[in-house]
């Protein structure tokens, strides 16, 4: 067997790896041609993930040219100990006020602590809707995914 297969998430170990991570860094086509690189919070969603943004910002801008992302997250301090995932995907761009609620509400949630579904204090609430209105919503769906873990070489090379 190859050093690539051995190393190589399988579906579910990349879900939950996904689901442990707290930021994953964006790349979007930028007007010039480049890549635009912005690092999001994000919550896991279906078999990619989805976060806000602020509607005026460069990578919608981006997005609306071209709804394409390459995406990466990455951990570990050494090389025994580097995980991954690398991610082509596709882009949905949420318009509506209760979609962007929806995703506002789950992102602010998770990074404060609840749990999807856990009741949302009144303040919370207000915070979202007032933050929607200035926002859009983005769905990640991969397309292709490429992952790594490097601890399932048991620390050789």
């Amino acid at each position: 067997m190859s050093r690539r297969e051995q190393i190589r998430m399988t579906a579910e170990e990349a879900r939950a790896y996904l689901g442990e991570q707290k930021v994953i860094n964006v790349a979007t086509i930028g007007p010039n041609g480049r890549p635009h690189l912005a690092p999001l919070w994000f919550f896991p969603h279906g078999d990619g993930f989805a976060t806000w943004t602020y509607g005026s910002s460069q990578k919608v801008a981006n997005l609306r040219r071209l709804p394409q992302a390459t995406v990466l997250l990455e951990s570990g301090d050494s090389y025994e100990r580097l995980r991954g995932l690398s991610m082509e995907t596709d882009v949905e761009l949420v318009t509506d006020h209760e979609r962007i609620v929806e995703i506002g509400t789950r992102l602010t949630q998770r990074y404060a602590g609840a749990a999807p579904g856990d009741p949302v204090p009144p303040e919370l609430a207000a915070f979202v809707g007032k933050q929607a209105e200035k926002r859009v919503g983005l769905v990640f769906t991969p397309t292709k995914t490429v992952s790594w873990d490097h601890t399932k070489l048991g620390g050789t090379y």
